[in-house]
């Protein structure tokens, strides 16, 4: 047992005294921390390290390189004093580069050079913050000089506003091609295929190359009015990129005509800029689909194959087609709903597919998040809303505390049995 003789205050004793003590307070506790505590206790100052960090990279304390980035084309040059370990450390590179040198004179594009201030912020801090037109430019630098960290943050970033509709899709798909990156390229056409309307009526449709265009016009989940819709955003796109005659007529083939009524087949005939230019290409198709209107289905099928995407309508939002239901209270409402389309009796025979599209408000507009088909209950789909957490009243998929449903039938045509004549 321990024993605390008298001293003067002050003096060493009464010091010693009270390292003794505390000694023995930390054995004990130490003690029971190993018998009631799984874990230690954890001392986290990696705030105060990033600190340093900063600061060593803004005042260049003992820096041992020295980067200097032009940028194309011009006579810019920025200077960057750092640190060869910490740009070795993320970048093989770097250290190749700088492994026989302390300086080194780098060129970048524009806007690469631009943001090369929070590339090597990033390599010192590990974070950053991006904007939208930084997306690019510094998943390019990531990409040239190895980070894959960074690679893989940017590129997170980039599907995470596409899924939100805030993202330049068009411009992102097509750096995405030339880069390889699949993941990305992907949510970029299923953003576009879902809300096409929208990016056909801005500007960024203008852009869209040839090969962008045929990918959307081949799919059957594009969201829109409906064909004729997609009809004139093809027209406008043709005015626009002028594309060569087979470029063109092959996307005007791509047209599902059957999915437009008579009437407005007429009424393209007569005023259609391109039918006028590319009409002979496309005179089949157009004889198909008055064929189509003019017998039932089943009648049809016995004559012609329906097995053609030509005859799987889209994801079509004009009434014929189906119906918006918002849902007030999607947490405990249940209700049904009803509608009516543009098939009737005639429709003998045809199987049908149910879309639910589900929407969500980002940056002030309505966008689509999910689309779910099924052919009897939305509970066929596994995952139906599985994500959206309506119970939350400021989850992304309620606009105004309600849900904003679109629901879609489409007559599946290819379930007819074909008799030859």
């Amino acid at each position: 047992m321990p024993r605390i003789g008298y001293s003067k205050p002050g003096s060493w004793g009464s010091f010693w005294a009270m390292l003794t003590l505390v000694g023995l307070v930390t054995r004990a506790a130490q003690r029971a921390d190993v018998g009631g505590e799984a874990a230690g206790t954890s001392i986290n100052h990696s705030q105060v390290v990033l600190q340093r960090l900063q600061e060593l990279l803004r005042q260049g304390n003992a820096s041992d390189v020295v980067l200097r980035v032009q940028a194309t084309g011009t006579d810019e040059v920025r200077v960057f004093h750092a640190h060869r370990l910490l740009l070795g450390l993320h970048s093989e590179l770097f250290r190749e580069l700088l492994s026989n040198q302390s300086e080194a004179a780098l060129q970048e594009p524009r806007d690469c050079a631009a943001v090369f201030d929070k590339f090597i912020r990033y390599l010192y801090c590990g974070e950053l913050t991006v904007l939208l037109a930084q997306a690019i430019p510094l998943h390019r630098l990531a990409t040239k000089y190895g980070v894959a960290s960074l690679q893989r943050g940017v590129a997170d970033y980039m599907r995470a506003h596409l899924a939100g509709g805030v993202g330049p899709a068009v411009g992102w798909y097509h750096y995405a091609v030339g880069t390889g990156d699949e993941a990305l390229r992907e949510s970029c056409l299923q953003f576009l295929a879902w809300n096409l309307s929208a990016v056909a009526a801005s500007a960024e449709w203008g852009a869209v190359s040839p090969e962008l265009l045929w990918q959307l016009l081949q799919r059957s989940d594009l969201v829109l009015q409906d064909e004729l819709e997609l009809f004139h955003a093809l027209e406008a796109w043709l005015g626009r990129a002028r594309p060569t005659t087979a470029v063109a007529e092959r996307a005007l083939r791509a047209i599902r005509y059957p999915m437009i009524p008579p009437a407005q087949l007429f009424q393209l005939q007569a005023r259609s800029a391109a039918l006028a230019r590319h009409g002979p290409a496309v005179a089949d198709l157009l004889l198909q689909a008055y064929q189509f209107h003019a017998a039932s289905p089943l009648h049809y099928a016995k004559f012609f194959d329906v097995n053609g995407s030509a005859f799987l309508p889209r994801n079509y939002l004009a009434p014929a087609w189906g119906a918006p239901w918002v849902i007030n209270n999607p947490a405990r409402d249940d209700r049904s709903t009803s509608f009516q389309t543009q098939l009737g009796p005639d429709a003998a025979g045809v199987s049908f597919q149910k879309t639910v599209l589900v929407g969500a408000r980002q940056q002030g507009r309505l966008v689509v998040r999910h689309a779910y088909s099924f052919h009897q209950s939305s509970e066929e789909a596994g995952d139906f809303l599985a994500h959206a957490d309506l119970q939350r009243r400021n989850s992304e998929y309620l606009v105004e505390n309600a849900l904003h449903l679109h629901l879609i039938v489409k007559p599946v045509y290819h379930t007819l049995i074909r008799t030859p004549k």
